[in-house]
């Protein structure tokens, strides 16, 4: 782990949290920017550029969770909530008389088209449409905008992240109900207003072969370590395990980890009816995301969870297999 001040804005997320402890565990200064619970508040930009400036890292994570229903008010704070924060960075890098030498910033791998004919790599993968994408694509250029001479900027193009909490607790809930089948597409209506905002969710893979791209959240932290030590790293990079599976894969592995043998499939009609009541959208589990991590691989980075059944059985606390 390198030394110095690290600024985490966003840091009292499920992401937020962990850096923020990992990096003060090995030695680091850390100041947390957030809406509450943090050292500084934001809105309070004097306090902002007083911590970025002489500060060695920057990691932006803030931003509304996209874990919601998709309506007209929940996406303009989706925009707004990380077009906003990722400025206010910006401009204090901008006013530093000592900038940062790495800023890093969240970004997603939903970036990328849905893909079950081949992975999506930072060289090959190409940029898909719709309200999610049309976020990411924001985030970025509010990441990457301006001159910032002295500072490195690196997107973060992360798959979908394990660990303690997280995405994998639902999911353990309704493994134990009986619920922890594939997740099956299929047709749905989708009105004319939620086709415009691009929103509604078009038939893709079949029967649970939607690409499941993940990472274990140590990985993620060990990737910024490395990203700190690794001045050729620039631009966006895929944060995923270089060993995606699919939606049967994957909860075929929640089931086994957890001893539970029965999990029928759970077919869109039934998904879209859970996702209207628990105000989320199907997308996030319906889409095919397949990322590999070319940058990271070719320039030697080794993960420390690169199989998925090591990443939930730790992510649960269990023994690794044998």
């Amino acid at each position: 782990m390198s030394t110095g001040r690290v600024v985490i804005g966003g840091a009292t997320g499920f992401m937020g949290r962990f850096l923020a402890s990992r990096l003060r565990t090995g030695g680091r200064e850390v100041v947390t920017i957030s809406r509450s619970g943090a050292d500084i508040r934001w809105g309070d930009q004097a306090a902002i550029d007083r911590a970025v400036d002489g500060s060695t890292l920057v990691i932006g994570l803030a931003g509304k969770s996209v874990n919601c229903r998709y309506t007209a008010e929940n996406r303009a704070e989706i925009f707004r909530s990380r077009l906003d924060t990722t400025s206010s960075l910006s401009t204090a890098i901008s006013r530093a008389s000592a900038p940062p030498e790495l800023w890093v910033n969240s970004s997603t791998a939903t970036i990328y088209r849905h893909a079950e004919d081949r992975p999506m790599t930072e060289a090959t993968g190409e940029i898909g449409s719709g309200f999610s994408v049309e976020v990411a694509k924001a985030w970025e250029r509010a990441l990457f905008a301006g001159d910032l001479p002295g500072t490195r900027r690196v997107a973060l193009r992360s798959a979908i992240v394990l660990g303690h909490g997280g995405v994998l607790e639902p999911l353990r809930n309704l493994a134990r109900l009986g619920l922890g089948g594939p997740q099956y597409d299929g047709r749905w209506p989708v009105s004319r207003a939620r086709r415009a905002a691009g929103t509604g969710h078009l038939p893709g893979a079949r029967r649970g072969r939607q690409k499941f791209s993940w990472v274990h959240i140590e990985d993620v932290a060990r990737i910024i370590d490395f990203l700190e030590q690794t001045p050729s790293l620039t631009g966006p990079v895929n944060v995923a395990s270089p060993h995606p599976v699919d939606n049967r894969e994957f909860m075929a592995t929640v089931r086994r980890v957890l001893g539970v043998r029965v999990g029928p499939p759970l077919p869109r009609w039934m998904l879209e009816l859970g996702a209207i009541g628990i105000r989320t959208e199907t997308e996030l589990i319906l889409k095919s995301r397949w990322v590999l991590p070319e940058k990271l691989t070719a320039a030697g980075f080794t993960f420390r969870y690169p199989e998925l059944e090591d990443a939930i059985r730790e992510s649960f606390d269990l023994a690794p297999a044998a």
